[in-house]
């Protein structure tokens, strides 16, 4: 029993270590998440280089959140952690699935494959915003590449049939964007009927205009 002074100091010290690694990750884990929502919101916005500022402050804020939790890796595996990075992978996907450029890979971004998977479907998932933005100015083209790149994305993760603890609850969220999905295909099927119908309305004015003439006063 002349030890066991020794040996509570020495648990108590690394459970010191540990609450405190554990209060700095959920204090950066809520900053990391807001950085992301900013530069999300910057894209939307097509405020480029906003969004390109935001996504280097996202990426040295999760770097700094790792870096405090590195000696803990069951704190890196808590939900707090793990949703933080998520956003981050959402963040990046979103910029590249836009801007029309490669995603980013997982290593890229330092994050679990778990988070990575979410966080693609949580793009996927915004992209309807972006789609909607787009068919109210009727460009078609570009929802149309935003849309299959949704679809690819769905049909992709689909195939991670695996426990939901495994993937972090990936089954809820793939469901969640089957349904986002649909309806988005739906709006932009409506919305090129609408295009379709407008351009013959518009060709059928342009003939009656040329065979029925204005009257001119004799």
């Amino acid at each position: 029993m002349d030890n066991l002074e020794q040996i509570a100091e020495q648990l108590r010290s690394g459970f010191e270590a540990k609450n405190s690694a554990r209060d700095g990750g959920l204090a950066q884990s809520r900053a990391l998440i807001r950085h992301c929502a900013n530069t999300i919101r910057a894209i939307h916005r097509e405020e480029w280089p906003e969004a390109a500022s935001g996504l280097e402050t996202v990426r040295e804020a999760a770097a700094a959140m790792l870096n405090g939790i590195a000696n803990h890796p069951d704190i890196y595996q808590s939900g707090y952690v793990q949703d933080a990075l998520k956003e981050v992978v959402e963040a990046f996907a979103i910029h590249a699935l836009v801007r029309g450029e490669d995603l980013p890979t997982p290593e890229s971004l330092n994050v679990s494959p778990e988070a990575y998977l979410n966080g693609l479907c949580e793009a996927a998932s915004e992209l309807r915003r972006t789609i909607l933005d787009i068919i109210r100015q009727d460009h078609s083209d570009e929802a149309e590449r935003l849309l299959d790149a949704m679809d690819h994305i769905y049909n992709i993760l689909m195939t991670f049939d695996y426990p939901d603890a495994i993937t972090g609850g990936l089954r809820h969220r793939v469901d969640a964007l089957r349904a986002v999905l649909e309806r988005t295909r739906g709006d932009l099927t409506n919305s090129l009927r609408q295009q379709k119908l407008q351009v013959a309305l518009n060709q059928l004015e342009k003939r009656l205009g040329v065979e029925n003439p204005p009257a001119t006063e004799g």
